[in-house]
């Protein structure tokens, strides 16, 4: 039994060896594949069972998924703000943390990115027409409850998208996507049973976007983070009435992903 532990940790080292350049390769290049199995054994002149493990490896990170069989191989998957999102809400749901917690935590640090986009200088030209064309699409949805609130939430994505600091840029947004499929999970169950908000009440959600747009395009910082961080605190108390204390859920926002698609980075 020695012996075999002995044998295992140069392969375990070489495995891993193998996995931090190929991570480092798929985090580099937005268009990596993969190699096959052959290749990477003559190109790390290693063995098979190294790369396996390496491929092992990389799959429990979520990077790769291996696929066995007569058609095997592995397709590459780059992090994205739902792969964050997805490990940061295990971690907040393995620590049992609320959806009451949850919304505080946005309710600091959501505005503070309307802020910064306020503070863009290219802010009328980039961040202010997406905003608004986020706006429009949000007033066709009105009257069908589920539809409005994916497309509303776009606009709380894409103030997040345009912060320019690329660490709250990436933090916030993980989770913004965690209370957005929370949110979005919401809307079906109360549109299904009629409870979900009245179209005024839409309708006047949309007009505070429009004054944040506003506040925004006019360089006003400290007025666009106090009325979103104000709007954001109304708009969660409809969902926290019935579900604060339920303990935030990881798997919704890998449902969101698959419902909506990932995003690229709009900076």
């Amino acid at each position: 039994m020695a012996t075999a532990r002995r044998g295992r940790v140069p392969q375990l080292r070489i495995a891993e060896t193998v996995a931090a350049e190929l991570r480092n390769r798929i985090l580099a290049d937005d268009d990596y594949r993969l190699p096959t199995q052959e290749q990477l054994v003559e190109d790390f002149g290693v063995s098979y069972p190294s790369v396996r493990e390496a491929l092992r490896i990389l799959e429990t990170e979520g990077l790769v998924t291996v696929r066995r069989g007569n058609v095997g191989g592995a397709d590459v998957h780059r992090p994205d703000e739902f792969s964050a999102a997805y490990h940061l809400g295990l971690s907040l749901q393995a620590g049992r943390v609320t959806l009451n917690d949850l919304a505080v935590g946005l309710q600091t640090l959501e505005p503070m990115c309307a802020a910064a986009c306020a503070q863009r200088p290219d802010r009328n030209a980039i961040v202010v027409p997406a905003l608004t064309a986020a706006i429009e699409e949000s007033s066709h949805q009105l009257g069908d409850g589920v539809a409005f609130t994916h497309s509303s939430r776009e606009f709380h994505d894409l103030v997040v998208s345009f912060t320019p600091n690329a660490s709250i840029r990436y933090a916030v947004s993980s989770y913004v996507a965690l209370w957005s499929a929370q949110e979005e999970a919401w809307a079906e169950v109360s549109t299904q049973s009629g409870e979900y908000p009245s179209e005024t009440e839409a309708e006047f959600a949309l007009d505070t976007h429009t004054r944040i747009v506003q506040e925004i395009s006019a360089g006003n910082a400290e007025e666009a983070e106090r009325i979103a961080r104000d709007h954001l605190a109304a708009a969660q108390a409809v969902v926290l009435r019935r579900y604060g204390d339920n303990i935030v859920n990881a798997s919704a926002a890998i449902s969101r992903q698959v419902i909506r698609g990932s995003k690229r980075s709009r900076v």
